[in-house]
């Protein structure tokens, strides 16, 4: 089992950058592939960007391509997102989600371990 807490968000304005942070605890971090999801007040949780377990394979949500860099750090049970160009569109709950696979999928419900999630806004 693995616990996992986010950090990093905030508000910031149109164009601005934000860093989120996923820590891990517990089982060894890179057993796990890991994503970033995000949800909107009123909408369903989406995909935003998978990493396999060593970080050979990444997957993005075309939205956010060219804009959001995820990487990982297993030595430091971490895994990040960097967030630039930012838009309003992309205010969200943010949360970091780990499944026993070594590579990541875009589906929800296939993610046995959520973090508690980081509020980011953008504001025009």
């Amino acid at each position: 089992q693995v616990q996992l807490v986010e950090s990093g968000g905030g508000l910031v304005q149109a164009g601005g950058s934000l860093r989120l942070s996923c820590a891990a605890s517990g089982r060894t971090f890179s057993s796990y592939a890991m994503a970033w999801f995000r949800q909107a007040p009123g909408k369903e949780r989406d995909f935003v960007v998978g990493i396999s377990r060593s970080s050979i394979s990444t997957y993005y949500r075309d939205s956010v391509k060219g804009r959001f860099t995820v990487s990982r750090d297993n030595a430091k049970n971490t895994m990040y997102l960097q967030m630039n160009s930012l838009k309003p569109e992309d205010t969200a709950v943010y949360y970091c989600a780990a499944r026993t696979t070594a590579v990541a999928t875009t589906i929800p419900n296939e993610y046995a371990y959520w973090g508690q999630g980081t509020q980011v806004t953008v504001s025009s």
